[in-house]
């Protein structure tokens, strides 16, 4: 759609502060383009969800939801934290809402013992298959012989996948124990381990394969990123120390159904870490590594600004392990910013009615980090949540190039903040053209915390979101407690590599918890 002249100089008005790195790059209007139509929109997880087959009244949603979504051509996929559930796109529930550990129902060992937290779910749209990652936090003493299926593999070794199974019927719930939700571990003795289920096939309630590893480390946040070479996971250690775990695990004998193997690497002194992750048909040069990404500073430090994104390349090689390298980090400078709230654990987003402040996760770049290979044309887009000199809370994003020797540039950034309101703990998409849309929290009194989606097109003047915002679920009450849902999350539909979907939280009026709202939209000339 061409832009008239008007509207380009409104948003170059928009922009008049951007440009080089050094300068406030704060975007203080709206788009002047219309919103994006939202396409479908419904309740997921959580409060106003109709429940489908299957269920095994799981616990109750836990607080923070921790939102994750993957689209496939037909389904639609969502986890908050030990739920999951598979919809139709128009809504209907098809399966769910069921306990994590379903997935994992004849597995054996702890994958199966008990549904756990932090749960991820992703669309491997080079191969058509569902990727469902879920940490053991309880320290665990495992059986000496691994041979088994359920006993995880010892760091380097190959772990089995056992028969290929269905979802359901769930295994039976174990008694709760006090301390069962936190995310700390119980016991000085044993180690942790990292599930993951793999779909044999394209329908998400079909047989998966499933695989455990054993993880020394404290596995929390797990992130998965679909990559050619492996199934790439970096995970935190703990709030109270400043290391990370890179990790990847063998996706091509994971298709198979075969023995596979997971590599990691401890990364010090980082912040969380998010590896690209891989949407739409285009594929990186063979053999190139997957990038990684982190935000500056260091809240445990009390450093909560910087002017740098720090940038890592893992390289794995599955043919001589020994030769798995991370390199890095590189410093790619960019416009100065201080963490929103001041970091994770914190409280500033202000709410109507109420004392309570909502935290704003503002010290991490936030899943996913999109990759797109555009007619070889390679961008990477992130997000993390900044403070703003109207006094709320923004969006930073950045589109990021690759060139041809793989060196990572910032091609552009933004903030989005057009008013004193906050935007907060956002995830972005790229279609199949190189349009950006990117979906957050919006809130601040006397809004109740609902979620928008902002957009550009891929020539737009850099730095803006030209698309005024489009609204998928206003808040209809406040949230009782501090910690809000950790993360969103987009997904692009394969079925035209145009529809965006999104998900979020919003409070419906005198609910005891949390509903998730699921959503679709299209950027206007992608089709």
């Amino acid at each position: 759609m061409a832009q008239s002249q008007s509207g380009r100089m409104a948003v170059l008005a928009i922009l008049a502060m951007a440009a080089p790195s050094s300068r406030p790059i704060e975007q203080t209007s709206q788009g002047a383009r219309p919103a994006v139509a939202i396409l479908a929109s419904f309740d997921g997880l959580g409060v106003g969800m109709k429940a489908g087959p299957g269920t095994n009244d799981p616990p109750s949603p836990r607080n923070p939801s921790d939102n994750t979504l993957a689209v496939g051509p037909t389904h639609v996929f969502q986890i908050v934290n030990s739920q999951l559930a598979i919809f139709t796109k128009k809504g209907e529930t098809l399966y769910g809402p069921v306990s994590t550990n379903t997935l994992f129902a004849g597995f054996g060992g702890v994958c199966e013992a008990r549904p756990n937290g932090d749960a991820v779910v992703r669309y491997d749209q080079l191969a058509g298959r569902w990727l469902v990652v879920m940490p053991i936090f309880r320290r665990t003493m495992f059986d000496a012989d691994r041979s088994r299926p359920g006993q995880p593999a010892t760091p380097g070794q190959a772990a089995r996948p056992g028969l290929a199974m269905r979802p359901g019927p769930p295994p039976p719930l174990p008694p709760a124990q006090p301390g069962s939700s936190a995310t700390r571990p119980q016991s000085a003795e044993g180690t942790y381990a990292m599930c993951y289920a793999i779909s044999a096939g394209a329908d998400p309630l079909g047989p998966y394969y499933r695989y455990a590893f054993e993880r020394p480390l404290f596995p929390d946040y797990p992130r998965p990123a679909v990559w050619p070479d492996g199934y790439y996971l970096p995970t935190s250690t703990g709030d109270d120390v400043i290391e990370k775990h890179a990790c990847v695990a063998e996706r091509a004998q994971m298709l198979k159904g075969q023995p596979a193997r997971e590599q990691c690497v401890i990364i010090d002194g980082v912040n969380f870490l998010n590896n690209a992750d891989l949407d739409g048909p285009g594929l990186p040069p063979p053999g190139a590594p997957n990038v990684i990404m982190a935000a500056g500073g260091t809240q445990l430090k009390n450093i909560l600004e910087d002017d740098r994104i720090f940038v890592w390349k893992f390289h794995v090689d599955w043919q001589d392990p020994a030769k798995t390298t991370v390199t890095g980090p590189e410093k790619i400078a960019v416009a100065p910013y201080r963490y929103l709230c001041g970091g994770q654990i914190t409280n500033c987003v202000p709410q109507p009615g109420t004392d309570r402040r909502l935290d704003a996760q503002g010290d991490k770049i936030m899943a996913r980090l999109v990759y797109r290979n555009v007619a070889g044309r390679e961008s990477i887009v992130a997000v993390h949540s900044v403070d703003t000199a109207a006094g709320g809370g923004g969006v930073r994003w950045y589109e990021f190039r690759i060139d041809r020797n793989r060196n990572v540039r910032l091609h552009q950034q933004g903030t989005y903040a057009p008013d004193r309101f906050y935007r907060w703990m956002a995830s972005p998409a790229m279609d199949r053209l190189g349009n950006i849309a990117i979906g957050y929290s919006f809130g601040g009194t006397p809004h109740y915390p609902g979620q928008r989606v902002a957009a550009r097109l891929v020539n737009d003047p850099p730095g803006a979101l030209t698309f005024h915002e489009s609204v998928l679920v206003e808040g209809q009450a406040s949230q009782s407690v501090m910690r809000w849902e950790d993360y969103t999350q987009t997904a692009v539909d394969p079925s035209d590599d145009c529809t965006i979907w999104y998900v979020g939280d919003y409070l419906k009026t005198n609910a005891r918890t949390y509903s998730t709202r699921i959503g679709s939209f299209r950027i206007p000339g992608c089709s």
